[in-house]
């Protein structure tokens, strides 16, 4: 081949690639888009509250979930059934719990490994915005299926040792599915969400519906969002860990005669 068709072949052979090389996308581009199309960060970073009212079925069982969350890292957590509630909830410093159906009605401090995950539920913006001031490392792993849909990988190495695997609809950019992979008190836990039914609300988007599972199994736990509300008054004492206030002591009894 002489050097010209040789030129000329390569030349070809670029334009054939150069769209390939175009939607090629880095982590940090991926990343970009998914927070655009939740609502962008400006409208993100505008949120100072955030509350969420849901039902939860898994079975049987039926139960009510709220959460509310504060800047910065304020979160409470609470499922309720049959007038009982399980509370976690955090200020920020101190992370705490009640849980009646265990049979502990007074608040108790939780340990770190315990509150983990409720952690990284006081993060308002969740871990993908800002993820490298908060620490956390990304990596895009390519393509992979969520039921049929094409979606984007995206492996996050979370600060605190967690590792959370996103996979995000290649068309619109939102959540399909996260997987997270936590260490407790010296066992792996995983599992797995599955996300849906995104509505806007104030201009951003959330999932009404949420699967949740552990890794494998088949039973989920369904959560159906029926109301978000953004910026409405939260005190801070939804928060605050209750003091418990001493118990009176019992009269003296009358000396015998």
């Amino acid at each position: 081949m002489s050097g010209n068709y040789r030129n000329i072949a390569a030349l070809l052979a670029a334009l054939v690639f150069l769209p390939l090389a175009a939607k090629a996308q880095t982590v940090d581009d991926v990343i970009a888009k998914n927070i655009e199309a939740h609502g962008g960060l400006a409208k993100l970073k505008s949120v100072n509250t955030l509350r969420n009212t849901a039902k939860l079925s898994f079975g049987p069982f039926r139960a009510t979930a709220l959460q509310e969350n504060k800047r910065p890292d304020k979160v409470r957590e609470e499922v309720a059934i049959q007038g009982l509630a399980q509370v976690q909830a955090t200020d920020g410093k101190t992370a705490w719990q009640v849980s009646p159906f265990e049979g502990r009605k007074d608040p108790q401090l939780m340990t770190a490994e315990d509150a983990k995950s409720l952690i990284v539920d006081s993060d308002i913006d969740g871990p993908l915005v800002d993820y490298k001031a908060k620490g956390h490392k990304a990596e895009l792993m390519g393509h992979d299926s969520v039921e049929g849909t094409d979606c984007f990988k995206v492996k996050l190495s979370m600060k605190n040792g967690d590792v959370r695997y996103y996979y995000l609809d290649t068309d619109s950019y939102l959540e399909l599915k996260l997987e997270t992979q936590s260490t407790v008190r010296g066992t792996l836990q995983e599992n797995e969400s599955y996300f849906g039914d995104y509505e806007q609300v104030d201009g951003i988007y959330f999932p009404f519906a949420i699967e949740q599972a552990q890794k494998g199994s088949s039973q989920r736990q369904k959560l159906t969002v029926e109301k978000v509300e953004i910026n409405v008054p939260i005190d801070d004492s939804r928060f605050t860990m209750p003091v418990l206030k001493p118990q009176a002591l019992a009269p003296a009894a009358a000396p015998s005669k």
